[in-house]
Order: structure tokens, then C-alpha cells, then sequence
């Protein structure tokens, strides 16, 4: 990706079929690579692929990593409980997406 369109995706909202390299993750979150294996070692974000070298990330994994940054900041949480928290918190928005297809 250009540094052009970087500047674009520095937004939270990112598709689900737009995939990053691992250095365009870096560039978007202004993070290292060493933050980001931490990030992958705690389960807050997943990457597609075996090896560093080869991985790639969905777009919504930025979003992920920005409520992981804001949980250890504002409440002090460490990254095992922000990706626990984040977990609940998609399956809780699933959760409501089902409920309002069956209340209309």
C-alpha cells in the first residue's frame, strides 16, 4: 500500500476483506513489530498465515488493537484481559445483531 491510502485506513473503519501485511499494520497503528507479536501472543488480534514473514491481517483487527490500547490506558487492563474483553464485547454486538433480526 501506498503512504497515500496508509493515511486513509488510519480510520477504525475498515472491511472485513481488506487485509494488511505486517508492516502496513505497523505504519496504520504506529506500532512495532515487536508490539504486534505481543498483540498476536495474547490473542488480541489473529493473522491469516504461519509465518511473520507471510502473515496478513483482516482490516478489523486495527479497530481491535485501538479498544486494546484504550483498555490498557484507561482502565489499566493487560493485554490477556483486553482480548478477553474485547471477545465479549464482539460476541455481545453478534448477540444484538440476532435479536433485532428477530424483532423485525
Amino acid at each position: 500500500m501506498t503512504d497515500k491510502l496508509m493515511k486513509l485506513l488510519s480510520g477504525d473503519i475498515l472491511e472485513e476483506d481488506v487485509y494488511m501485511t505486517l508492516s502496513e499494520l505497523c505504519r496504520s497503528c504506529h506500532l512495532t513489530t515487536e508490539q504486534i507479536f505481543e498483540l498476536v501472543e495474547h490473542g488480541v488480534i489473529e493473522p491469516q498465515g504461519r509465518l511473520p514473514a507471510h502473515w496478513r491481517f483482516h482490516g478489523i483487527n486495527v479497530r481491535r488493537i485501538r479498544r486494546a490500547q484504550r483498555l490498557e490506558r484507561d482502565l489499566g487492563v493487560n493485554l490477556a484481559g483486553a482480548a478477553l474483553v474485547l471477545d465479549l464485547v464482539e460476541e455481545l454486538e453478534q448477540l444484538r445483531q440476532r435479536v433485532r433480526r428477530f424483532e423485525n
